[in-house]
């Protein structure tokens, strides 16, 4: 059955087609049959009851710098004119990400939306993770300076993020002498509003930061990404490389012991982080990323296990 699908995302120019998974997700969209739109989250209104947004037929293809073709824009009614709409903006996790996810909730029993945009609210990375802490590593959400020095203190050289930050940006190591402690806690109280995540640095890390992938709460691929040279961050994006990756025995025991609840809350398409194949850092739930990197090493189709999902989900709405 052909389906109407529309992905709420960023440009169509900006994305990179070599590693995006929105794009192969379209891809494998339109493989199936599939009748493809986009939009951008600002074109998102709300009137009486009705929701609507501005969006576009689109076809795509695996060619750079011709990768896409876009008609003529007009206003699409999400409940009657759409069967899914993937949720598929970047983030930072903000205030407008919050709000475009409770429009979209909105739409509960008309269109199926992936991932599921009230348990999207309800699962910001950094905070969900929290449910399954005996996986963590030791953990500490604050932004007084006396709590972060006291856990700097008792664990050494530890990192600094913000608590909802993405991509691997803007996290800060301080080694075992707490130097710049202060002044850095200055800089992340000025910028940010919330309280900031710190926990100990994990040498581990050189091991690599592997991405797990768990398609409706099973467990469908993993790649392992090291940090480049002269960084300890092992996000791709910031430089980081991959390389092919299993699970190990404690790796296998948080996706069975997540895989449950991620099905429950509809989070069909969910990445998750561990560091040294034992602790958990992440679970991103927004706009997960890596399985193009995922199925080149593996020989898999992790897109077309996500249709699967979504297909299913909808068949039974």
């Amino acid at each position: 059955m052909s389906l109407r699908v529309a992905v709420q995302m960023d440009p169509m120019e900006s994305i990179n087609i070599d590693g995006d998974s929105s794009f192969a997700l379209m891809l494998s969209a339109q493989a199936r049959g599939h009748e493809l739109w986009h939009y951008d989250v600002g074109t998102v209104a709300y009137e009486q009851g009705r929701l609507t947004a501005h969006a576009a037929p689109v076809s795509v293809q695996a060619v750079k710098g011709n990768h896409f073709t876009m008609g003529n824009r007009r206003i699409v009614d999400l409940a009657t004119d759409l069967d899914v709409i993937l949720m598929r903006q970047d983030p930072p996790f903000d205030l407008g990400y919050i709000t475009a996810a409770l429009l979209l909730d909105r739409l509960k029993g008309t269109t199926l939306v992936a991932n599921d945009p009230r348990e999207v609210v309800n699962a910001p990375e950094k905070m969900f993770v929290l449910d399954y802490a005996q996986f963590m590593p030791p953990t500490l959400i604050a932004r007084e300076m006396d709590d972060v020095r006291r856990f700097q203190e008792r664990h050494g050289s530890v990192v600094v993020k913000p608590l909802h930050g993405n991509g691997g940006k803007a996290i800060f190591k301080i080694d075992e002498s707490g130097t710049n402690l202060s002044a850095l806690m200055e800089i992340f109280n000025q910028t940010w509003p919330e309280p900031h995540m710190v926990q100990p640095f994990l040498p581990d890390v050189a091991k690599g930061d592997k991405r797990i992938v768990l398609v409706d709460g099973e467990f469908t691929g993993a790649i392992n990404r090291k940090p480049g040279e002269g960084e300890f961050r092992s996000n791709l994006a910031q430089g980081g490389y991959a390389e092919a990756a299993s699970l190990t025995a404690r790796e296998e025991e948080i996706c069975a012991a997540m895989g449950p609840e991620l099905k429950r809350r509809g989070l069909v398409f969910v990445g998750i982080d561990v560091i040294g194949g034992e602790w958990l850092t992440e679970i991103n739930v927004t706009s997960p990323t890596g399985i193009v990197a995922i199925d080149k090493f593996n020989g898999t189709d992790t897109a077309a296990k996500i249709w699967d999902a979504l297909e299913a989900r909808h068949a039974a709405m």
